[in-house]
């Protein structure tokens, strides 16, 4: 006679217990720098969930307004909804003021929520971009709330395996494409080290007149683990 299979032989397993119960985070390297045109920022394209890849090409550079974007790190649900909170209110702002906001504007809405909520959330941000009143312009935005103005900044998991080549490298006004070369090289080091951090990079070149990006192979880039 035909015997029913065990309910827990044929069962999937449970979500939640398959992705080892961990929220879906961006791991990353995010990088931003200021030359003597502008602000480049860059990031790697990696998105895990534990030891899983969820997403191999995710775009960690997200749109504020015009000239002001945000790289995120953290929790992907955090930093997704906290940038769409402040696009809504920089939006709000540049209708009521009828100009082009500020970068700091942006980045102390960013501080404002984070630090407010800074222990229901996992997220930090580096917000850089181009304005009127103090030209190019970067912002760390840690996971605690504090904020600091930098003329390079790092984060992510992966920014820990590049502090001394960044320290090494970096020097003020330089020129754009001596920015990239050190934006790809940094970049690259980290995702041949830190497991979060991979797939593609992503850069972006903010000046007052324009906003441009770049896509650079997982082939193109300096330095590779094969």
């Amino acid at each position: 006679m035909f015997q029913q299979p065990q309910a827990d032989i044929l069962a999937m397993p449970d979500s939640q217990d398959f992705m080892n119960n961990q929220q879906i985070t961006t791991g990353t390297t995010i990088m931003a720098v200021v030359y003597d045109g502008g602000v480049l920022i860059g990031a790697d394209s990696r998105t895990s969930s534990g030891q899983y890849i969820v997403d191999r090409v995710a775009d960690k550079l997200d749109y504020v307004h015009d000239r002001i974007f945000c790289l995120r790190s953290g929790s992907a649900a955090d930093t997704q909804t906290l940038c769409t909170y402040v696009r809504y209110y920089i939006d709000v702002h540049t209708v009521e003021s009828g100009r082009r906001p500020a970068v700091k504007t942006a980045a102390k809405l960013f501080q404002n929520m984070i630090y407010e909520y800074k222990d229901n959330l996992s997220a930090a941000v580096i917000v850089a971009g181009v304005d009127d009143l103090l030209g190019p312009q970067i912002y760390n935005v840690n996971p605690n709330g504090s904020i600091f103005k930098q003329q390079c900044a790092t984060g992510g998991s992966g920014s820990g395996y590049i502090y001394g080549f960044v320290d090494s490298n970096f020097k003020e006004n330089m020129s754009l494409d001596e920015a990239k070369k050190f934006i790809k090289q940094a970049i690259s080091l980290s995702m041949s080290r830190d497991g979060s951090s991979g797939g593609i990079m992503r850069l972006m070149n903010i000046t007052k007149e324009k906003v441009e990006r770049e896509f650079v192979d997982l082939k193109d880039l300096p330095y590779r683990l094969y």
